[in-house]
C-alpha cells in the first residue's frame, strides 16, 4: 500500500466534530473501500488553548494553526472555521505550502472563490468545496463531472434548511412565522439570530456558487437579488393551497433570452411538483440540462453528519488523485462557451404574480386597482375579494399573467400609495418554468 495520505482539520466545531470522528472512527471502512490510509494527523481549535483535547490514535491537537501549516507532512487542510477573513487567510496559506484544502465555506467560495482558485492552480493543488452547498447533497460533483457535457437551462434549488422547515411547519401547523422560528430556533433548526437563513442570504451564497460551477457567471451574493421569507403569513399560505400551490423559499439560476436570471425569493410551486414536496429541514437541487433534462438532488442539507460526509468524500478524492500522482489542479467547470452570459436585471424578469392587496372595504377600489395593473400593461388572470364582514379592511387577491417585474413594481408603488390602502402590498411570484418535472 502507498503512503498514508496526513490531514490537517482546522476548526472543531459542529461540522468539524463530524469530520475528526468520521476519519477516525471509519478509517478502516474507507481504506476497504477506496484502498486509501488517511490518516488523521491534526486538529486544530481556538478553544484548545484552554482545554486540550485529546483524540485517538496518533492525532494531535493544537489551538495554533501555524502548526499545521508548517507541517511538511500535511497533505490536505481542511477549513471549517467559518466566516471570510481568517478563513481565506488560512486556506490561502495552505495552498501557498503546497497543500491540498478542503472547505464547507460558502461564504469564503462565493466572495473569494476566483482567487482561491488562481492560487491553487498556481501552486499545482486541489480545492475542493463539496459540502459548501447542500450539504451531503453531491450537487457540486454532480454538475462538474456527471453533467460535465451540458448546458443547463435552470437550476433550482431549496438551499436553506431553517426556511424550509419554518415554510412547512406554517403549511402543517397553521402557525404564524414567528412561532414557526421560535420552534425552528428551539430545535437547533434556527440560530438566536436567524437573519443569515430567514432573509435568504444563506440561499444567496449558496446560489451564487452554482450559477458560477453552471453557467461560468461571476456574480457576487450582494449582487443577487435576495428576498426573505419574513412577510409571509399564513392566509398567504391558505391561498396558494386554494390555488393548488405551495410556498417555497427558492434559489433561481435561469437561462433566458437577455443572460442569466439569479434571484432568491419565496415563490408559489405547484402541489404535484417535486420541489414542492421537499419539506422540513431537507434541500433539494433541481437540474435541467439540455442532454440528461430534468434532474432533482434531494436530501440532507445540512447537519454535523451529512455535511461532514460531504468533506470527507472530498478528502477521499483528493487522496486518490495524490494515489495516481495526479498533478494537475483541478479548475472549476464552468458551461464551456456560456462564461459569456450577463447577470440579468431584475427589473426584466418575466413571471406570473400573486398579489395580495389589504384595502379599505369600500365600493370602486377594485376597479381602481384593476386599473392601475392595465395601465402598466398587465393582465390579470383570476381575482378574489372577502366578502364584507365587520373589519375595516379586506383582502383582494389578484394572480396575474406573465408580466414584467419592473411593470409590477411600478404598478403597487402606485397602489400603495392610494388612500384605500391599509397595508404594504404582499407580492410573491409564481414559478411555473419547471413545471415538467412533476410526480408520476
Amino acid at each position: 500500500m502507498a503512503r498514508s495520505i496526513q490531514i490537517g482539520v482546522v476548526g472543531y466545531g459542529t461540522v468539524g466534530h463530524g469530520v475528526v470522528h468520521g476519519l477516525l472512527d471509519r478509517k478502516k471502512l474507507i481504506q476497504n473501500r477506496t484502498g486509501l490510509d488517511v490518516e488523521l494527523r491534526w486538529v486544530c481549535d481556538r478553544g484548545f488553548a484552554k482545554n486540550k483535547k485529546s483524540f485517538k490514535g496518533k492525532t494531535q491537537s493544537t489551538h495554533d494553526v501555524q502548526e499545521i501549516l508548517q507541517d511538511d507532512q500535511v497533505d490536505i487542510v481542511v477549513e471549517l472555521v467559518g466566516g471570510v477573513d481568517a478563513a481565506k487567510s488560512i486556506v490561502l496559506d495552505a495552498l501557498k505550502a503546497g497543500k491540498h484544502v478542503v472547505t464547507a465555506n460558502k461564504a469564503l467560495m462565493a466572495t473569494a472563490g476566483k482567487e482561491l482558485f488562481k492560487q491553487a492552480k498556481k501552486s499545482g493543488v486541489e480545492l475542493y468545496f463539496e459540502a459548501a452547498v447542500g450539504g451531503g447533497i453531491p450537487i457540486i460533483k454532480g454538475l462538474r463531472e456527471g453533467l460535465v457535457d451540458n448546458y443547463f437551462n435552470a437550476i433550482v434549488g431549496i438551499l436553506n434548511g431553517t426556511s424550509n422547515y419554518i415554510l412547512t411547519q406554517m403549511r402543517q401547523q397553521g402557525w404564524a412565522f414567528q412561532d414557526a422560528l421560535k420552534e425552528a430556533q428551539s430545535l437547533g433548526y434556527a440560530e438566536k439570530d436567524p437573519t443569515l437563513d430567514v432573509g435568504g442570504h444563506d440561499a444567496a451564497h449558496k446560489l451564487a456558487l452554482l450559477a458560477w460551477l453552471g453557467y461560468g457567471l461571476e456574480s457576487p451574493p450582494k449582487n443577487i437579488h435576495t428576498e426573505g421569507i419574513e412577510h409571509i403569513e399564513p392566509v398567504d399560505i391558505e391561498n396558494a393551497a386554494e390555488m393548488g400551490y405551495f410556498i417555497k423559499h427558492l434559489a433561481i439560476a435561469k437561462r433566458v433570452a437577455g443572460g442569466l436570471e439569479v434571484r432568491v425569493h419565496p415563490a408559489l410551486v405547484h402541489k404535484h411538483h417535486l420541489m414542492a414536496n421537499v419539506e422540513g429541514v431537507f434541500n433539494a437541487v433541481y437540474v435541467n440540462g439540455d442532454r440528461v433534462g430534468d434532474q432533482l438532488f434531494y436530501g440532507k442539507g445540512a447537519g454535523e453528519k451529512p455535511t461532514a460526509s460531504a468533506v470527507i468524500a472530498d478528502i477521499v478524492d483528493i487522496a486518490k488523485k495524490m494515489q495516481h500522482a495526479s498533478n494537475d489542479a483541478d479548475a472549476v467547470v464552468s458551461a464551456a462557451g456560456v462564461s459569456g452570459l450577463s447577470l440579468c436585471k431584475m427589473g426584466d424578469v418575466v413571471s406570473r404574480y400573486y398579489l395580495r392587496f389589504t384595502v379599505t372595504d369600500k365600493p370602486g377600489v377594485l376597479a381602481k386597482i384593476t386599473g392601475i395593473l392595465g395601465d402598466n400593461e398587465i393582465s390579470i388572470a383570476s381575482v378574489r375579494q372577502q366578502e364584507r364582514n365587520q373589519k375595516q379592511s379586506v383582502a383582494v387577491i389578484i394572480v396575474t399573467h406573465e408580466a414584467k417585474e419592473s411593470d409590477i413594481k411600478k404598478s403597487l408603488t402606485q397602489v400603495d400609495r392610494s388612500a384605500f390602502i391599509d397595508k404594504k402590498t404582499i407580492v410573491i411570484r409564481i414559478e411555473d418554468s419547471t413545471e415538467d418535472l412533476r410526480e408520476s
